[in-house]
């Protein structure tokens, strides 16, 4: 940004400013099903075709087919003069709902939830507040009223959990050594996505998955199996109820969520009641010290704002806040994708 070439001609803004286009592209592809249709289909398709299996306009599909090859989220190839699309690898691996490595639900989400929120992010900046009243017509008592403001809500949202840890689940359960910690608490654990992997990555480790009472029972109809007997589960509110002993605490995605005085309550509880010679691990992204990014880091800040009270926050200052309440010997270790990790011991008497 910045260099003559730009100054001359701003290209970079331009992308900027086209970059929801191409978001919301992608996100309607995956709302008509077109990745799903593609893959079932044993040979290349027409416009015409989908169009029709979707239900929509001819017109209609064919521009968003043909900005979904310049995407190079799809492949056309012409026979008699008529265009036949394909997925790429890439699509078919991480856009379809039948792929192990699926995003679908993330991008559903992020289409359908993140975009309306981020419609007032000018609002959420003058405010300092999130816009779920504004997106949504509600106004919730706290963050989760507003996230689980329906039951099919509350399932879009576990879903798009899922989807986040599928990218980078081991990576982030394999950055220190926690075959020690035999006894796990995932708090917030949502999904079971993570308390999954961690069971896979240390086989004498047993997790509790600590969420809502509503959260618990959809985990165990739709995500846990029920055979799945390394995994169990309590029921309460982190904030307002007791939470179970344990020797780790896995708080995946929750300190963003919440002011510095409500991560400090919290984090002061976890202490409590983790064993002596236990520890306690948090898996957020992080910003640069110094302020510089990383960009991702930056924009999931101003997500934060327009959908919790919390933040994304550095290193040091998620370190702060553990050995505010007692935890010692803080690591920090980095994955290289989006999700880090940091570490906290409370050392024994």
């Amino acid at each position: 940004m910045g260099s003559s070439e730009d100054l001359d001609y701003p290209k970079t803004l331009l992308e900027y400013k086209d970059g929801f286009l191409v978001s919301k592209t992608m996100f309607t592809a995956c709302e008509l099903g077109v990745f799903d249709l593609l893959l079932e289909s044993e040979e290349p398709l027409s416009s015409a075709a989908i169009a029709q299996h979707v239900g929509s306009s001819v017109d209609g599909m064919e521009r968003l087919l043909s900005a979904c090859v310049g995407l190079k989220l799809l492949k056309a190839e012409l026979k008699n003069e008529e265009a036949f699309y394909r997925n790429t690898e890439l699509s078919s691996l991480y856009l379809t709902k039948s792929s192990p490595k699926s995003l679908h639900h993330m991008m559903i989400y992020s289409s359908q939830t993140l975009y309306r929120c981020w419609l007032y992010l000018a609002d959420a900046v003058r405010e300092g507040k999130n816009q779920f009243e504004k997106a949504f017509g509600i106004s919730p008592k706290n963050i989760f009223e507003g996230l689980y403001r329906s039951e099919e809500e509350m399932i879009k949202f576990m879903h798009l959990m899922n989807s986040v840890w599928t990218l980078c689940s081991r990576d982030v359960m394999k950055l220190f050594d926690l075959s020690p910690f035999t006894t796990v608490c995932d708090l917030g654990g949502c999904s079971g996505a993570l308390a999954k992997e961690c069971i896979s990555v240390y086989p004498e480790s047993t997790v509790i998955i600590y969420d809502l009472p509503k959260v618990v029972e959809t985990a165990k109809k739709h995500f846990v199996s029920p055979d799945e007997h390394r995994i169990g589960f309590q029921e309460g509110d982190f904030f307002e109820d007791s939470i179970p002993e344990a020797d780790l605490y896995i708080l995946a995605r929750i300190i963003h969520d919440w002011t510095e005085k409500k991560c400090l309550q919290l984090l002061e509880k976890v202490y409590t009641a983790c064993k002596p010679g236990g520890a306690i691990l948090l898996v957020e992204v992080l910003l640069n010290d110094d302020g510089s990014g990383p960009v991702t880091s930056q924009l999931y800040s101003l997500n934060m704002l327009v959908q919790t009270e919390g933040r994304e926050r550095t290193s040091a200052e998620y370190s702060k806040l553990l050995t505010a309440v007692g935890f010692q010997e803080i690591q920090v270790r980095t994955t290289g994708k989006t999700y880090d990790a940091i570490l906290g011991l409370k050392l024994g008497l």
